[in-house]
C-alpha cells in the first residue's frame, strides 16, 4: 500500500506554465509534464514550417487542453478542436482558453470517447493518451496515483489498449499528408513502429524515446 503523499504543487497554485501559456487546472486533470511541453514544442515548430493556412488540428485526449491551447498561442491563424471524455473538463479547456487571450472562435470542444463524436479531418493530431501498463503501476509515483485521474493514466493491457485504438482509427482523421504525434512509454516502441502509417520515434529531453510520428 502506498504512503500518503503531499498534494502535488500545481494543484495547490492551481496553474502550471506550458510552453508561452498559464494552464490552470480547476477540474484536477492531469497536471502537464515538461516532457510533453517538449515535443508539443516541436511540433509547433513542424505546424509552422508546413505554412499550412488555417491548419487544422485536433487535442485528443485533451484534459486540461495544454497542447491545443499552447498551439492557439503560438500559431495565430491555427484552428483546434479538443476531445476530451470527462466533461468536467471542458470548463477548464474554456478557461485556458479564455485567460490565454485565445479568440474562442478558433477552438471547438468535443466530448465523447476518443473520436467518437468527431466528423473532421485534420492536418495534425496530437495526443498524450492514457498509456501506463496496470503490471507496472508501481513505478508511478505516490503524489501521481494518490492525486491525477487514473483514467488519464491507465492505458490497459501492456498499456496499449487506448493507444492502439487511437492507431486503428487515425487514417480516417488526417488528411493526405496529416501527422499524428503521440507520446508513449519507451517499452511501446516496438508494437507502434509496426503500424502501417509510423515515421519514427524520438527520444524528450532526458533522452527516453517518449513520442513517434505517423504520417498519413
Amino acid at each position: 500500500m502506498s504512503k500518503e503523499v503531499g498534494e502535488p504543487i500545481a494543484y495547490k497554485l492551481g496553474s502550471i506554465p506550458f510552453i508561452h501559456t498559464e494552464i490552470f487546472l480547476d477540474s484536477r486533470p492531469l497536471i502537464p509534464r515538461t516532457e510533453t511541453e517538449y515535443w508539443v514544442d516541436l511540433a509547433i515548430k513542424e505546424i509552422r514550417e508546413k505554412r499550412i493556412e488555417r491548419v487544422k488540428i485536433l487535442d485528443l485526449c485533451a484534459g486540461s487542453g495544454c497542447i491545443g491551447v499552447a498551439i492557439l498561442k503560438e500559431i495565430p491563424d491555427a484552428l483546434v478542436d479538443f476531445a476530451e471524455i470527462d466533461k468536467s473538463h471542458h470548463s477548464t479547456i474554456e478557461k485556458n482558453l479564455r485567460t490565454n487571450e485565445i479568440d474562442m472562435s478558433r477552438a471547438r470542444i468535443f466530448g465523447g470517447d476518443l473520436f467518437e463524436n468527431i466528423s473532421d479531418t485534420y492536418n495534425f493530431i496530437l495526443t498524450n493518451p492514457p498509456y501506463i501498463d496496470p503490471k507496472l503501476w508501481s513505478r508511478v509515483e505516490d503524489s501521481v496515483t494518490q492525486y491525477e485521474p487514473r483514467e488519464a493514466l491507465d492505458g490497459g493491457g501492456e498499456g496499449l489498449e487506448i493507444i492502439n485504438r487511437i492507431l486503428l482509427e487515425t487514417h480516417k482523421y488526417l488528411k493526405n499528408g496529416g501527422v499524428l504525434y503521440l507520446e508513449h512509454e519507451p517499452e511501446q516502441v516496438e508494437a507502434l513502429s509496426k503500424n502501417p502509417l509510423y515515421l519514427n520515434t524520438s527520444p524528450d529531453q532526458y533522452g527516453v524515446n517518449r513520442f513517434s510520428r505517423f504520417v498519413k
